[in-house]
């Protein structure tokens, strides 16, 4: 499996083309080898878009106005995959596979949906067809698609739970997975069972750990949040000789809040120990 991190994950620490350069160069040097992007982090966006991404926490910064084509070549990171939006990939089709050759991958990943009810069993039928389609247009155009959970994916239906609607209506050559396991547990379920699940379908492995901080007096009930890898209380390296049994490709670090003296750089590079170790 490669090594490698969210671009979405250091957004923040983006401040400018020289910041950046230097931020991916302490990721290699700390033994990442890739990097997953964001398509939207990697070009202009409108205001409102900006906003919400803003209101909801999760400021973009200068990402969008950065030289990602330069900035990674630099950096002798490989592109793993290209996170987009099912909406882009149907309607424009060319544009997405375009763009992920121009970044030297063929993966394209959808990472859920937005505004969509996990809890009605026609809706994830139908988005599992749609998942399909995007597939076949994906494959025409020598690009492969991945599905990216989070935690809605387990809401139960009239029909069963929605990922098992997902997995087993999609069609496997049209369609696979990036596992998110932090998702998974903040679900309340064991993220191993959902890795048996998937198998090698399971082509890519977004990894955080969950746990919380000490932070002055605590009440006896605390809010978990992801954690620097080793760092919290989910089983990783078992995980980890889990994902490699199944040819996952690669175990992606994607930890965007709760970092560690509110430094995402300093997170990353906490992390790399346990990726150097776990992750081969």
């Amino acid at each position: 499996m490669k090594r490698a991190l969210q671009q979405f994950a250091i957004r923040s620490a983006m401040k400018n083309e020289k910041r950046a350069a230097e931020v991916l160069a302490e990721a290699a040097a700390a033994g990442y080898e890739g990097i997953e992007i964001c398509g939207f982090l990697t070009r202009k966006i409108p205001l409102i878009v900006r906003g919400f991404a803003a209101m909801a926490g999760m400021p973009i910064g200068a990402c969008c106005k950065l030289d990602w084509h330069r900035l990674i070549s630099d950096s002798g990171l490989a592109v793993v995959s290209v996170h987009e939006d099912l909406g882009t990939i149907s309607s424009k089709p060319d544009f997405v596979a375009g763009e992920a050759e121009s970044f030297g991958t063929d993966t394209v990943v959808i990472t859920g949906m937005f505004k969509f009810d996990y809890g009605d069993a026609s809706a994830v039928e139908r988005l599992a067809d749609d998942l399909n389609a995007a597939g076949r247009l994906m494959k025409d155009r020598g690009m492969r698609l991945l599905y990216h959970n989070h935690n809605c994916e387990l809401c139960r239906t009239d029909r069963g739970r929605a990922f098992d609607i997902i997995i087993e209506r999609t069609d496997p050559e049209l369609v696979n997975f990036e596992f998110d396991s932090y998702w998974i547990a903040e679900a309340g379920a064991d993220p191993r069972v959902w890795m048996d699940r998937l198998g090698r379908r399971m082509k890519l492995w977004h990894i955080n750990d969950r746990g919380f901080r000490a932070a002055g007096k605590t009440a006896s009930i605390r809010k978990s949040d992801g954690m620097e890898l080793g760092f919290g209380n989910m089983p990783l390296a078992e995980m980890a000789a889990k994902a490699a049994s199944f040819g996952t490709e690669a175990a992606v670090l994607e930890n965007h809040a709760n970092w560690i003296d509110d430094d995402p750089v300093r997170s990353m590079l906490v992390s790399a120990a346990f990726m150097n170790e776990n992750i081969k």
